[in-house]
């Protein structure tokens, strides 16, 4: 059920900062009681950069933004989240920053690029000695990102654009052009949930990143002319299976969070144009997507619910067919007894 706008309009103006940042530290330290949300060094740091489009024009720190999935342009926040990934699926976010256009900025808000918006987020997360590999699209796959990771002692792994350029044996080539000499022959396979995944994979260089990184080519099936994606991470060492296994987990820490955001949690729905009072807003959907999230004991939404759950869109779905199932039951147990129609409908309040 979404968060009530004027409620968390309330809420929002009238808590101070200190107040919140307590609140995430205890939310955070809630969520090591349970083996499930607890931190592991084999868990996965997931960083997303969501838009979360608005209805207002006046809404501070919102702007026109391009929607690569929408292919459109519409008002938004742009936010960055780090989300922690537990190996049993739960995940939940742990911090987030909003980007401000530096039109928007002045001298007691100055200006920050997403870049420094990410190292923040980053080193926030190395801060709180929090475990686990970070994963990341390809807007955040580059040097100023990946340089202090590595220099952290920590794992990355992240998407790379076609058109970028690497060092291959010593040559210069665009991702793109090396890709196409990757004939057939030279592919090779391992089982992946199921199927055949067809990949190549080796040790480059890439312009301005201080260490060397693995790439992992990946197809669709052998003959497959155009890469289905292509991943870089800082562990040399890594075999193609375990790239692809943890690549994989960011999509549930990223889309999985901001879908059930926007369409159960009302991430999108706030309309205060005080921008303290968005983050307010923004804190009190983590906050509600953790509860949740906590609450769906053994991967499943409550102790009756009998299929596995990991979003919480699963878990209202399943929750209201097994509720409509048992009243059903009951109702036509009632009719069988003798209960008459009427009466029936009227133990559910019904005209």
């Amino acid at each position: 059920m979404p968060i009530g706008s004027s409620g968390c309009s309330r809420i929002a103006r009238a808590s101070p900062l200190g107040v919140w940042c307590g609140i995430n530290a205890h939310r955070l330290e809630w969520l090591q009681q349970d083996p499930q949300t607890r931190y592991r060094q084999d868990g996965v740091i997931a960083i997303d950069n969501p838009l979360i489009d608005h209805d207002g024009t006046l809404i501070e720190d919102a702007s026109w933004f391009w929607d690569h999935a929408d292919k459109r342009h519409l008002i938004a926040h742009d936010y960055r989240f780090a989300n922690d990934v537990n190996p049993s699926g739960k995940h939940y976010p742990l911090d987030f920053r909003r980007f401000r256009k530096n039109e928007q900025c002045d001298a007691d808000r100055p200006f920050k690029d997403q870049t420094e918006r990410t190292k923040e987020l980053i080193d926030w997360v190395a801060a709180e000695d929090i475990p686990g590999d970070f994963t990341f699209d390809r807007s955040v796959t580059n040097a100023p990102m990946m340089n202090p990771i590595h220099a952290k002692q920590r794992r990355s792994i992240g998407d790379v654009n076609a058109n970028r350029v690497m060092v291959v044996n010593g040559v210069e080539t665009k991702v793109s052009a090396w890709v196409k000499t990757l004939t057939p022959l030279v592919r090779t396979t391992f089982p992946a949930a199921g199927h055949t995944q067809w990949y190549f994979t080796t040790s480059v260089r890439l312009p301005r990143v201080n260490h060397p990184v693995r790439v992992l080519v990946l197809w669709s099936s052998e003959k497959a002319d155009e890469p289905r994606t292509i991943l870089v991470t800082n562990r040399t060492h890594w075999e193609a299976h375990r790239i692809l296994k943890v690549s994989k987990r960011r999509w549930s820490g990223t889309e999985t969070f901001h879908r059930d955001g926007k369409q159960h949690l009302g991430m999108g729905d706030c309309q205060l144009r005080d921008g303290m009072g968005q983050t307010r807003h923004m804190d009190l959907v983590t906050l509600a997507s953790t509860a949740l999230m906590r609450q769906m004991k053994h991967d499943r939404a409550l102790d009756w619910a009998h299929t596995r759950l990991m979003t919480i869109g699963e878990s209202c779905c399943t929750i209201a067919r097994e509720t409509l199932g048992k009243t059903l039951v009951w109702a036509i147990e009632q009719a069988q007894h003798g209960m008459s129609r009427s009466d029936i409908k009227r133990q559910f309040a019904l005209p």
